[in-house]
């Protein structure tokens, strides 16, 4: 048998294999160090958007890969020259403009244009303008934001979506050590009940934690991976590959009571689990993989990244962690104790007798659930899942608060529209509702004499191919408000010119928006079906995979439904992926049962004995798989800062525990009620 060889194998050379594993620490270690880290969510759009295509021409042509809002409290106009003039110095720094440029050359303030007056120069306080060479978060202009903190005080407050995301940065990056810590804790204490001894629940994170250290290094391949990925891919794979450990961990005890050689034993061992761990993973890959259909990129960052963790997770449970536990056998024995764990006999009994009820329970509760699920409110704003404290939060703040600056978008209108043309198309969208002001070159120039305007303002708003509007909302990016006003503002300016752009802030979270709402409906659809088809391979049934996922999707919609009657928004990539996440992490559950009930069957025991028995038989199991699954994110959810990690790990969490109910209660009662008609659409059978 070539599952036993290989457990032959893994033994004899446990040693070695130890040696090796340890060894390839140092490039993973090395790799997880040089792997870059992305904190912008907008990087993940497809390149050919019109408004992807938008900021490339901001970069290449206006050398405006970024840019900052400076809000100045109190400063007078020559402090405001002089801090221009320390801002220029900054590399990566392309032009500085404010309202100093104007004043500094002794035209009165009277004479400037009511949008800037009104503005941007309010009870003594202004903003100024900085441009960055490089793009919004790239590691440049990350260090340009902290050198601009650092040759800045207290009266001046640094705006935009660079500064949000070296504050994420930050914060996610003080936070990701403390949620590996708070997930091994609540592991262990969930293993030390289940287990027998006080030393293997610790080689078992071991293990895993190999595994995840393998996972985390190889990420250098993909050249980058985001800092919710990042964030989440630790605990994530703890949770769903700690049953793989269990598993083998249980077998090995098994097999010691029919083999009294240990090598012996962990051979088999091995042997047991590479053909339950090895199908049962498949399952949770493919709903990984699932997640790479997204047209946001986001989803084949986190997809494959998990898949990757998985089968690490499988290749450790099946070489690393035997040779753990023969290494440490004597030490594992020394520190037995006896299972606390119980064997929830009585839910079992529970289950069975009351089947009846429990059918008339689901179909209570699965329109309610579904309601909630198709209706549960979604974010797209960034800011709000960040803390009000940070310093780019407070800025932000201060923008909409004072100057009513909300959220800024970018025309691109070829140079050679005529002025009068450009002229009308800007009183049309000043006319649209939402809109603060425009501005552009040619109403600077129509009120100052070219010789006064400097040429970072001239530089700023033209080049030889385009001339740049800058356009303010008084909406809130992500709204339908807003979304309603870019696509107004499109209809207006494609009157005038056909190859104008609308980009900024605004117009690429609009696209984020609408890409996320096909992505919901596509990425699920996908997780669906691809799992479905490797469930009839496994099961060799068409009529059990149906089972087992209308029973996963009963427990998502559930999950995602409890948001909306608790009047819980979520982060738009929560919603998007959690469904994925917990069909392919829990659907596990379901086929362990499922597995022992044909065979039960096929052994000539009746539908309820063989429910009964695949239940008694699995349902520990299950517990701690889903256990350990909710403490390996549930610490995360309540700690984290971040409401875009947090949500997730809230929703992963309370995903685990639902499931796990669910497939104990719902699923026995389903393959009760559904025996006959199941036994003709089986296949081979």
């Amino acid at each position: 048998m070539f599952q036993l060889k290989i457990g032959e194998f893994v033994c004899k050379h446990r040693k070695a294999i130890l040696i090796t594993a340890l060894l390839l620490l140092i490039p993973s270690l090395i790799g997880m160090k040089l792997t870059r880290i992305n904190y912008d969510i907008l990087v993940y759009l497809p390149e050919d958007i019109e408004t992807i295509k938008g900021e490339n021409i901001l970069s290449k042509d206006f050398g405006m890969g970024a840019f900052s809002m400076i809000v100045l409290e109190n400063m007078k106009t020559k402090d405001i020259e002089k801090l221009e003039n320390e801002i220029r110095q900054i590399e990566n720094v392309e032009k500085v403009i404010g309202i100093a440029d104007v004043v500094g050359t002794s035209i009165p303030t009277e004479m400037l244009l009511d949008e800037v007056k009104d503005k941007i120069y309010k009870d003594g306080d202004t903003v100024i303008l900085a441009t960055f060479k490089e793009s919004i978060s790239s590691d440049t202009t990350m260090q340009t934001i902290e050198k601009l903190r650092e040759i800045t005080n207290e009266q001046c407050k640094i705006s935009g979506m660079s500064a949000t995301i070296l504050d994420t940065r930050d914060l996610a990056n003080s936070e990701i050590a403390i949620y590996v810590i708070i997930a091994v804790i609540l592991c262990i204490i969930i293993l030390q009940i289940a287990l027998d001894s006080y030393v293997a629940p610790v080689i078992l994170l071991l293990n895993i934690g190999i595994a995840i250290l393998y996972n985390m290094g190889t990420n250098i391949f993909m050249g980058q991976i985001s800092y919710i990925t990042k964030a989440i891919s630790a605990v994530l794979q703890l949770g769903v590959t700690m049953d793989f450990a269990i598993f083998l961990y249980h077998s090995y005890k098994a097999e010691q009571k029919n083999y009294s050689n240990k090598n012996e034993a962990m051979a088999h061992a091995i042997g047991q689990t590479m053909v339950s761990v090895v199908g049962s993973s498949l399952t949770t890959i493919a709903g990984f993989l699932a997640l790479c259909s997204m047209n946001l990129t986001l989803g084949k960052d986190i997809g494959i990244v998990m898949a990757k963790g998985v089968l690490f997770g499988v290749v450790c449970v099946i070489t690393v962690l035997p040779s753990m536990l023969l290494t440490f056998d004597r030490l594992i024995e020394k520190t037995s104790h006896k299972e606390i764990m119980p064997k929830f006999t009585g839910i079992k009994n529970f289950t069975i007798k009351h089947y009846k009820a429990i059918i008339i329970i689901f179909i209570i509760i699965l329109p309610i659930a579904f309601y909630g699920y198709t209706n549960t409110k979604v974010y797209y704003n960034l800011d709000k899942s960040l803390p009000e404290t940070l310093k780019s939060v407070e800025a932000n703040n201060m923008l909409k608060s004072k100057f009513n600056i909300v959220s800024a978008e970018v025309l691109l209108v070829d140079k050679d529209v005529p002025d009068y043309q450009v002229k009308e198309m800007l009183e049309k969208i000043e006319e649209v509702d939402g809109i603060e002001w425009t501005l552009g070159y040619s109403k600077i120039a129509g009120v100052l004499p070219e010789s006064v305007l400097s040429d970072d303002i001239t530089g700023v708003f033209e080049n030889d191919k385009y001339q740049m509007i800058i356009i303010n909302s008084k909406y809130e990016m992500a709204t339908d408000q807003l979304n309603q006003q870019i696509t107004h503002i499109n209809e207006i300016v494609k009157k005038y010119d056909q190859s104008a752009i609308l980009a900024g802030e605004g117009p690429l979270m609009k696209d984020l928006v609408e890409i996320s709402d096909h992505d919901f409906n596509s990425v699920n659809i996908v997780s669906i079906a691809v799992i479905f088809i490797i469930m009839i391979i496994v099961l060799k049934s068409v009529s059990l995979p149906i089972i087992l996922i209308i029973v996963i999707e009963f427990a998502i919609f559930i999950n995602m439904g409890i948001p909306f009657y608790t009047n819980t928004t979520l982060p738009f990539v929560a919603s998007i992926v959690i469904g994925t996440i917990q069909l392919g992490a829990t659907i596990d559950y379901a086929i362990l049962i499922t597995t022992k009930y044909k065979t039960n069957r096929k052994e000539g025991k009746d539908k309820k004995q063989a429910v009964a028995e695949a239940l008694g038989s699995s349902i520990s199991s299950i517990v701690v798989s889903g256990l350990c699954f909710f403490g390996a994110t549930f610490g995360v959810g309540v700690y984290s800062k971040i409401e875009m990690i947090g949500s997730l790990c809230t929703l992963m969490s309370r995903g685990a525990i639902i499931s796990m109910i669910t497939v104990i209660t719902v699923l026995p009662t389903f393959l009760i009620l559904f025996d006959r008609k199941r036994e003709r659409k089986d296949i081979n059978e």
